[in-house]
């Protein structure tokens, strides 16, 4: 085994996914308000149902009586739970579409991820085939919040010198 091989997992590369698998990713993670409140003003979203309290209570925006999470946190907090089994061997990240926010996530609810494998297929590399995963990111309650598809280049495990 190459000393690089010993540093990732032994069952994730492009012939360990198969169209139709199921992936329950092994933690979750709770929202905190930091992650909220500091990524939103960082990437400079100005929507104050992120970052405004009072605003909400007030009922200024006429959806939600408090802040909701920035979808974008949701969406990265999904795809960095699912990164410890779908992405170790990627190689290069080739498209992300059918992004989907379908129930808010508030301070203190907790994201869970799976990943469902939508299908594999030869690459124009022989040392790499194209994955299409799609990404489901669940709150604490079983509600689906985020969806997305994601398309990697993934290694083959037989050109890198994997066991």
């Amino acid at each position: 085994m190459s000393a690089s091989a010993a540093l990732t997992s032994a069952n994730n590369y492009f012939e360990d996914f198969a169209p139709g698998d199921l992936w329950r990713h092994r933690r979750g993670k709770t929202v905190t308000e930091m992650d909220n409140v500091l990524l939103t003003n960082l990437v400079m979203n100005t929507a104050e149902g992120h970052f405004n309290e009072h605003a909400m209570q007030q009922g200024a925006s006429g959806i939600f009586a408090q802040r909701v999470v920035f979808g974008g946190i949701n969406l990265s907090m999904t795809l960095g739970l699912a990164a410890q089994d779908t992405a170790e061997q990627v190689l290069s990240e080739v498209s992300m579409t059918g992004i989907r926010l379908s129930n808010p996530v508030f301070h203190g609810d907790t994201l869970y991820a799976f990943t469902e494998v939508l299908s594999a297929a030869p690459s124009d590399r022989e040392d790499a085939g194209l994955v299409t995963f799609r990404h489901y990111g669940i709150n604490q309650d079983d509600k689906l919040c985020v969806q997305a598809d994601r398309t990697a280049l993934m290694k083959r495990r037989s050109h890198w010198g994997a066991a």
